[in-house]
């Protein structure tokens, strides 16, 4: 039974029903089911070795981040409708590691070498090894070279719409990047040095701005000023909306994001990102909080919100044990609460590290409320927690969950959909923990996820899953072959599916977030199904239709003609073989001559049969493609149609008299004019012509002045044979060298002018009409 019909009745439940946190479509039959878990070709393999503990990161723009000693490479899930490959279609790019060394500075260039000079040479034993052995005071020890951790940021935060990239190097360079363009990779700004040249116009002085009373001769100064500007770890937090006074004293809403830095001396160092971030100069420092955590180890946000009140805190984890939740006071949120006082989650000092922490937001089915449940390895054992705010107060619920692995648990990923925690240890066994409510605390369920044949023997060294847990990615090596160890290890990262394709149709059709660009990796596996059957599930279909009779929305009728163009890609024919080769005449007159009359005749009667059945088949074929494609327009059609009535309707609202507001508002009118059945256009096309007062503003060619008619809404033509393409957010006609298209590559938008009204600017932010991919 589901969690939301079991909370009506929650108070009728005895102390001891168990309540389960997923539906039964995604949690049932999940990994025990046969054709759950299928691997997916293609196998990525590596150019270098992995790096850092956690060499796997999934974005929201569904963009897979690993972690290697050469570069980052990042590897974007594409779910294409303009092939007919079943493979996954994966865009590759990358992010060299710098070749220059990244030398952290303490003070003056001739100070500090003094002081490492000194360093090296110290009489006593317990000072200079210690020196000696740390990579980050010692740089004539070398460092490695390599990605130690990597960040996404939530989606929306660049300007095209997507993800910006937090990268820490292994010799402690923190640098944001953003995806230029679409294949190549910009970094905005240097996070290291700006913190770097921050410390020292404040004398490297602590949050209370006292200066300090030692000097760089002394070690426990010098150990100081190096830690704490060496950052392990960082972490995206939510987007915020905040209200920012304009100098007119207007008060407008801007979001922002904050990026919080983990320092080896327990400091967090809190970074403020106003959206869309364009340029490195526009970060400004936010905060830093003093955490008192001596050897901290890992980080994670724990945001909690319920109705309109909302709280904030960074979960912080220890190599010793301990896990505690330090207090983020942010100003200017609406509806925003601080905690008090830290929260401490595990205060056992038991030397057994924290690693892989994650935060998940629940509803708890039994008291109705907002939760957080935090999980995180620790050894051979996953640490979970409850956190359960009601009117007493905030109530923590802990505990270990044990005899899952034999040896320490190395990543652990998170599906928020269907909430499901997903642990792997070096024997490369995965293992599946499934959270069930009872009234006072959790149960999980451990299972066994089932692996492709060709995956059991390799030694995993990390897994994520993606946004919607339609995949999960594993990067892995070779285990021991003919009882050795290889000489040299190849590394590849593997895509196997947790979701089957029923599964996925389900979640598309109740889709919350109405966007089929967010919901790409559950699209590709539909993509998958229809490509193998070359059909479309008649139940889907059905589904889908019935829905769109009830609710008639842009997403549903986007979500049908991606079904339908996937299915037309399904019907084309593979690419014939056009390789030389003799033919059977030529062999015929060389070896016999006197009986080839016969047989060639019989040859041409069976040639033609077989023509005949091809030529049936081709056109049985040719005729269902043609359908298909009838069937693509019309879908297509209406799309286009229902976003022309949205764009008429924001010119109708945003202006009072009739003038040229660059958009073709009379050819849009006549176009949809055409439909004499559709009233809400008629409705539409009267008040805007009341407005317009019989005025005019036509579309010109930039080139010869000529009128360019609107026939049709992918292009315009002019009378003297100029073409140009329109806009599919506007339907202007856009007679610039530069405009951006849709990631799919389906249609294309203009860029905003700077003497573009406000309202423009917002119509040119959307989507793609047809496929909802952002614009680049």
């Amino acid at each position: 039974m589901a969690a939301a019909s079991l909370a009506d009745s929650a108070s009728s439940l005895p102390r001891d029903v168990v309540i389960k946190t997923e539906p039964e479509i995604e949690g049932g039959p999940l990994l025990g089911s046969e054709g759950v878990s299928v691997k997916r070709d293609p196998v990525v393999s590596l150019m270098a070795p992995v790096s850092g503990l956690q060499p796997l990161s999934w974005s929201q723009d569904h963009r897979l981040a690993v972690c290697t000693t050469s570069s980052l490479s990042v590897m974007e899930l594409v779910c294409d409708v303009h092939t007919n490959k079943q493979d996954l279609m994966l865009h590759r790019t990358s992010i060299p590691v710098p070749t220059d060394a990244n030398r952290l500075r303490v003070g003056p260039a001739a100070e500090q070498a003094q002081v490492m000079e000194k360093f090296c040479t110290h009489p006593d034993p317990s000072v200079r090894q210690v020196f000696l052995a740390d990579k980050v005071m010692n740089p004539s020890i070398g460092v490695h070279k390599g990605i130690k951790y990597a960040s996404w940021s939530p989606l929306g935060c660049e300007s095209s719409g997507r993800c910006l990239l937090a990268c820490l190097t292994l010799d402690h360079r923190l640098t944001i990047h953003n995806s230029h363009k679409r294949l190549e990779w910009n970094m905005l700004v240097d996070l290291t040095k700006k913190y770097s040249e921050r410390l020292k116009e404040r004398g490297y002085a602590k949050k209370d701005n006292k200066p300090p009373q030692a000097n760089l001769l002394d070690f426990e100064e010098l150990q100081r000023r190096f830690h704490m500007q060496t950052p392990l770890r960082m972490e995206w937090s939510s987007v915020y909306t905040i209200k920012q006074v304009q100098p007119d004293n207007a008060c407008i809403d801007v979001e922002m994001v904050l990026l919080a830095v983990l320092m080896e001396n327990g400091d967090l160092v809190l970074w403020k990102f106003v959206l869309p971030f364009l340029n490195g100069a526009d970060v400004v420092f936010y905060d830093i909080i003093e955490s008192g955590v001596s050897r901290p180890s890992n980080l994670a946000w724990w945001e909690y919100e319920n109705a309109d009140r909302r709280m904030s805190g960074l979960i912080i984890g220890s190599e010793v044990g301990p896990v505690k939740i330090m207090p983020v006071s942010l100003s200017g949120v609406k509806g925003y609460f601080t905690l008090r006082h830290p929260v401490i989650l595990w205060k056992e000092c038991d030397e057994i590290a924290v690693e892989n922490i994650k935060c998940v937001p629940m509803i708890h089915p039994i008291h109705k409320s907002s939760c957080s449940l935090i999980v995180a390895s620790r050894g051979c054992y996953v640490f979970w927690c409850l956190l359960l705010i009601s009117p007493a107060g905030l109530n923590v619920h802990n505990s270990h969950v044990a005899g899952l692995h034999s040896l320490p648990v190395v990543s652990l990923a998170v599906s928020h959909h269907g909430v499901a925690v997903y642990t792997c240890s070096l024997d490369g066994w995965i293992k599946k923990l499934t959270p069930t409510f009872t009234e006072n605390t959790l149960i999980f369920k451990q299972e066994d996820m089932l692996q492709p044949e060709n995956l059991t023997s390799r030694r995993i060294h990390g897994i994520a899953v993606s946004r919607n847990g339609a995949y999960i990615a594993m990067v892995s090596t070779q285990g021991i072959v003919d009882s050795y160890h290889p000489m040299n290890r190849t590394y590849q990262v593997h895509f196997v599916t947790l979701k089957t394709p029923e599964m996925a149709a389900t979640l598309l059709l109740k889709s919350p977030t109405q966007n089929l660009y967010k919901m790409a990796d559950l699209l590709d596996i539909v993509r998958w199904q229809i490509l193998k059957n070359k059909c479309i599930p008649a139940s889907l279909l059905e589904e889908l239709d019935q829905k769109i009779q009830e609710v008639d929305s842009p997403y549903l009728w986007r979500f049908k003609l991606f079904l339908v163009r996937v299915l037309y890609q399904s019907l084309q024919s593979p690419p014939t073989d056009h390789r030389l080769k003799p033919t059977h005449e030529v062999n015929k007159v060389l070896v016999r001559d006197e009986e080839d009359g016969e047989e060639e005749e019989d040859d041409g009667q069976e040639e033609g049969e077989s023509g005949g059945v091809k030529s049936e088949k081709d056109e049985n074929q040719e005729e269902q493609k043609a359908e298909v494609q009838a069937w693509i327009n019309a879908v297509e059609t209406h799309l286009m149609r229902e976003n022309m009535k949205k764009v008429l309707g924001v010119v109708y609202l945003n202006t009072w008299i009739a003038q040229n507001t660059s958009i073709p508002t009379c050819g849009l009118v006549e176009y949809l004019a055409k439909d004499t059945n559709d009233r809400a256009s008629e409705v539409l096309i009267g008040h805007i012509k009341n407005k317009m007062n019989k005025q005019t503003f036509s579309e010109r060619c930039s080139l010869c002045q000529a009128v360019l008619p609107f026939t049709d809404h992918k292009q315009a033509i002019c009378t003297n044979g100029h073409m140009w393409l329109r806009c599919v957010l506007s339907y202007q006609a856009c007679q610039t060298l530069t405009f951006r298209r849709c990631l799919l590559l389906d249609s294309i938008a203009r860029l905003p002018k700077p003497e573009d009204p406000e309202w423009i600017k917002k119509i040119l932010q959307a989507p793609c009409t047809l496929c909802d991919s952002p614009m680049i």
